[in-house]
């Protein structure tokens, strides 16, 4: 397995996800995948760990995709189910999640900035889906797609195989913030240095519930988060969090 197609560090409370290809416009091998997997268990069996950012190297591009070939042949079941499972990998993982988008995002890596909770990206970045242009489909990716984006909009997005401006992605939905290209990385740290001081035991128990609660009825989903607000209610973080607002200072959350 070549490791330096995706890169790992952890650097003040914050792990950082690199796909490292950039004079292949950050393209993904099936071993960048499975790097990627084994980095997202590292994060969150480590402690000190409070959020995890995703990029790609350069100024290219975030991520374009699949490397052509690599999922056509006799092991293409396996690539796809693998990229799948990251994706439900990232979309469901207990800690916070930013995408820091500089460049094209395409193809699959729409699905990787989309299955983030933030997505970050410059103001000369570009976005779409354009595997119709080559006889495919966004299959995976569209189950992200339609989480985020009315239907219309992502049908015409999907079916033209058109890029979309970094303005237009965040009217969509698609993206939560643009910026200019010089300001993308001070952005990203204020949002990081926001995420981290949050309490970790907190974020775990809320981002689960709703993640588990996406396809419940009102009423069943109503139910299922009384009980995860007891839940939450109950740990120290949070008798800190309350003590530490009536005492008008920052909290000092543990995590427990």
């Amino acid at each position: 397995m070549n490791e330096d197609h995706v890169l790992y560090q952890v650097k003040d409370s914050v792990a950082y996800v690199t796909i490292n290809r950039e004079k292949n416009r950050n393209a993904i091998t099936p071993e960048a995948v499975s790097l990627f997997l084994e980095y997202l268990d590292r994060a969150e069996a480590d402690g000190d760990v409070r959020a995890v950012i995703i990029t790609g190297a350069g100024d290219r591009a975030f991520c374009t995709g699949a490397q052509l070939g690599d999922g056509m042949s006799a092991d293409g079941k396996k690539v796809f189910g693998d990229y799948a499972r990251l994706l439900k990998r990232i979309a469901s993982f207990p800690k916070p999640t930013v995408a820091r988008v500089r460049g094209f995002c395409l193809a699959g890596g729409m699905g990787f900035m989309l299955a983030c909770d933030i997505v970050i990206a410059s103001e000369d970045s570009m976005f779409g889906t354009p595997e119709v242009n080559v006889g495919l489909w966004p299959m995976m990716i569209g189950a992200l797609i339609f989480r985020n984006v009315p239907r219309k909009k992502a049908m015409e997005m999907i079916m033209l195989g058109e890029r979309i401006n970094a303005p237009d992605a965040l009217s969509m939905g698609l993206i939560t913030k643009v910026v200019p290209a010089d300001s993308l990385d001070a952005a990203v740290e204020s949002v990081l240095k926001s995420l981290a001081a949050k309490s970790p035991i907190g974020m775990r128990i809320g981002k689960e519930a709703f993640h588990a609660s996406a396809g419940l009825s009102l009423e069943e989903a109503l139910d299922f988060l009384s009980l995860k607000l007891v839940e939450v209610a109950g740990t120290e973080d949070a008798r800190e969090g309350i003590t530490a607002f009536i005492e008008k200072r920052a909290p000092r959350f543990t995590g427990r």
